[in-house]
């Protein structure tokens, strides 16, 4: 078995499009399949660009994509939304419809040693089942379907994706926290592109039900026969719990806005003190 090390994904991959020689979604299917936005991304030259992920929704409030989809003008990832707004489109297939349900993003969460991101929605999706989670990674030889929203080559990125597309992939390789995938169906050469970075691959169990194995991380420019790298999710499902359970920087849910609600009334005390005080001081200097 061959041992991948997260430190073999680019820091800054390219951006991620839609998945080359796949098919269009059929409208309902695969509805956890999320477009995540970016509108008004800083350059490091200055002025801003617009630019877009996938990613599957694991949570009414929570989606899950690739870490790099959330970095700085420096390139390096960044526990934080960076674009002004960073929106959510969730459970639209055709996305020229008004099907499905959109959300802000509102914040981001950096997993350790993986090229994954938790996306926190500023309310939650209703009427979509979030996807599960696989609590085992895959094996070689399984065929993992893979879901992405964007350009379906990397020829001509001038153009915006207009459909889901999905295709189905072979696991070559499973490592530590990476695996190599290369295209099964409808093509040998049916490859993740720019723009599908983030997106998911799950299994179906026997009743359908969809399970998360990993989340498209980098590969070479698409279309293309042999492997693309994602990130595997089983074995990030206690980080994934804990999260979205307490975000960092909530200590527990409510309690940074208590905090923030007390400091907020402290100083209002504060002032309401420090006016009352100058008040009576201008008064007894007129009395003199």
């Amino acid at each position: 078995m061959l041992v991948l090390s997260v430190t073999a994904v680019p820091l800054s991959p390219r951006a991620a499009s839609a998945i080359a020689n796949g098919t269009d979604a059929a409208v309902g299917e695969y509805r956890f399949s999320v477009l995540l936005t970016m509108t008004g991304l800083p350059v490091a030259t200055g002025g801003t660009r617009d630019s877009w992920c996938s990613g599957a929704l694991i949570a009414p409030t929570w989606v899950i994509t690739a870490g790099h989809c959330f970095r700085d003008t420096d390139g390096q990832r960044v526990s934080r939304t960076v674009a002004k707004v960073t929106t959510a489109v969730v459970g639209r297939a055709d996305l020229s419809s008004r099907d499905g349900q959109q959300a802000e993003v509102i914040s981001a969460v950096q997993a350790d040693g993986a090229d994954v991101a938790l996306a926190e929605l500023s309310r939650p999706i209703t009427g979509v089942t979030p996807i599960q989670l696989s609590t085992q990674p895959p094996a070689p030889g399984d065929v993992l379907r893979l879901t992405g929203y964007g350009l379906t080559s990397d020829v001509d990125s001038s153009e915006p994706a207009t459909r889901l597309q999905t295709g189905q992939f072979t696991v070559d390789r499973v490592g530590d926290s990476l695996i190599e995938t290369s295209g099964h169906a409808p093509r040998a050469d049916t490859s993740p592109c720019p723009h599908d970075s983030g997106g998911p691959y799950f299994t179906q169990k026997p009743d359908g039900t969809p399970v998360l194995a990993a989340v498209v991380s980098s590969g070479p420019p698409c279309p293309h026969t042999g492997p693309d790298l994602s990130a595997r999710v089983d074995n990030l499902a206690g980080w994934i719990a804990d999260t979205m359970a307490s975000p960092p920087g909530r200590f527990g849910g409510t309690r940074v806005q208590l905090i923030a609600a007390g400091l907020a009334a402290a100083v209002l005390v504060a002032t309401g003190l420090a006016m009352r005080r100058r008040h009576r001081g201008v008064h007894e200097r007129a009395r003199h």
